[in-house]
Order: structure tokens, then C-alpha cells, then sequence
């Protein structure tokens, strides 16, 4: 169960983040309200959210998942592979320290690249994706962090997506919502895929949050296939972020 989000106020200069897709640049003003809208929605789910300033050094920085990998009895502060996010993570690991120990707080170190939308958490088990931001470096020195800690992770090669959470999203009880390359990929074979319409591939990244799964708004079919599988479900629209390669999950790191 969370009890936390940690998430960052858009800073006007996100209309110069990265991107791969064709879609605009984000407009601010709509950016600001449905973050806003986001954050309402974790706080119905029960989370108390801790909210960081804007920083327009970085356009990409309300995407905080990306900074750091939680858990109970741990936080990693990552390295991202882009190099204009680099630097993002010192504001992130100085507000994660109110909350963790110092010795519960480790950090990756170069020549190592790793982001948070790389990993996907089941159980005590993370599964790291290899991709154009995340390095077998990155992920070999997670494992270890991981397993000195009491947790265990492996790592999946990527295709076609940027970040593994793009394609998948896990609904607790072997539920797994999947998209594109993970909807026949062998090594989620024994849990219960839900699987995307390729239209609907950008609703694969959806979030549980103590029980109920905040799904991207406009994508009225994956939502069905959710409340089909007996999940409450709360839309929340980020078209802006999308315009940026972002979704649900990035906004916020829960612990």
C-alpha cells in the first residue's frame, strides 16, 4: 500500500522537453491544470504528495519517476541516460531523505544510466528495462543494490518502446496490463496479461494506487478491459504530457 508521492510542478521551459513523438509542443497553462488534476487524483487514492518546486533548467523534470527506484526500505537515486536530465535527481534525493534513513539511500554511479520508467515493480522482484536511457551498467549496479537489500531484479531488452513502463503496467494479483512487445513476450507468460489495442498502446501506462488504476483519459476501451477485470478506475488526462513521451506513471514517484 503507498502512503506517499513525491511529484514536481512543471516549469515553463517543458515546452522544449524531449520527445519522439509528433504531437506539438505542450501547451503550459493545460499542462499546470492537469497536473494539478493528477495530483488531486493521488490524493483520492490516499496519498499525501509532497510537491516540489519547478526547475527550468530542466523541461523534463516534473517527470520524477524517473530520478529514483523506491521501495519500502529503500531508495536508489538514479543516473537518466539523457544527458540534459542529468542533475534532475539532486533535488529529488534531498526531498527522499525526510522520509528514508541515510543508510536506506543509495545512488548510481557512472558509467551507469538507469530511469524509473524502466522499472517495473511485482512483488519484491523489479524488472529492468535495457533501452536507449537505461545501460546493462545501470542495471547490473541496481541488481546489486537490490539484492543486498532483500529484493531480487532482472533485466528485459526493449524493442521498440523508450521505457518498459511505456508498455506495461502491473495491477497487483499477476494482473498485467500489456501493449505492443510484451503482449506475446515470453517472459511475462505466467502472469494474467490484459492485452492494448495498438490504438490504445499510450493507455498501457496506467498505475495501481491502492486499489484502484488511474488510467490516461480518451481511451474508453482499455478502460473497460480494466473494470472488466474488476478494478475501480480513475481517468485523468494528460494529453500535454504525452506531447513528451510522458504518462501516468511518470509524473510521481510512490512509496
Amino acid at each position: 500500500m503507498f502512503t506517499r508521492a513525491i511529484v514536481r510542478t512543471p516549469a515553463p521551459s517543458l515546452t522544449e522537453g524531449l520527445t519522439t513523438a509528433s504531437l506539438g509542443k505542450p501547451d503550459y497553462t493545460l499542462a499546470l491544470q492537469q497536473h494539478a488534476a493528477y495530483i488531486a487524483a493521488l490524493q483520492t487514492c490516499g496519498l499525501a504528495v509532497t510537491l516540489l518546486e519547478p526547475d527550468p533548467a530542466f523541461p523534463d523534470s516534473c517527470f520524477v519517476e524517473d530520478t529514483a527506484v523506491l521501495a519500502e526500505r529503500l531508495a536508489v537515486i538514479t543516473r537518466p541516460g539523457a544527458p540534459s536530465r542529468q542533475g534532475e535527481q539532486q533535488r529529488v534525493a534531498q526531498a527522499l531523505r525526510a522520509f528514508y534513513r541515510p543508510e536506506q539511500i543509495e545512488t548510481l554511479l557512472p558509467p551507469g544510466t538507469l530511469e524509473g520508467g524502466d522499472v517495473m515493480r511485482v512483488e519484491d522482484h523489479f524488472y529492468i528495462g535495457l533501452s536507449a536511457r537505461t545501460n546493462a551498467e545501470g542495471a547490473r549496479q541496481l541488481i546489486a543494490i537490490l539484492e543486498q537489500h532483500g529484493y531480487t531484479g532482472s533485466t528485459v531488452a526493449l524493442r521498440q518502446v523508450l521505457h518498459l513502463k511505456t508498455g506495461l503496467a502491473y495491477l497487483e494479483h499477476n494482473r498485467l496490463l500489456a501493449a505492443g512487445e510484451f503482449i506475446e513476450h515470453p517472459l511475462f507468460a505466467l502472469f494474467h496479461r490484459i492485452p492494448i489495442a495498438p490504438a490504445e498502446a499510450y493507455a498501457a501506462n496506467c498505475i495501481y494506487v491502492n486499489g484502484t488504476v488511474l488510467v490516461p483519459a480518451g481511451y474508453p476501451r482499455t478502460r473497460a478491459q480494466i473494470e472488466a477485470a474488476g478494478l475501480p478506475v480513475l481517468a485523468v488526462d494528460t494529453s500535454e504530457f504525452r506531447k513528451l513521451d510522458g504518462g501516468l506513471s511518470c509524473l510521481s514517484l510512490r512509496f
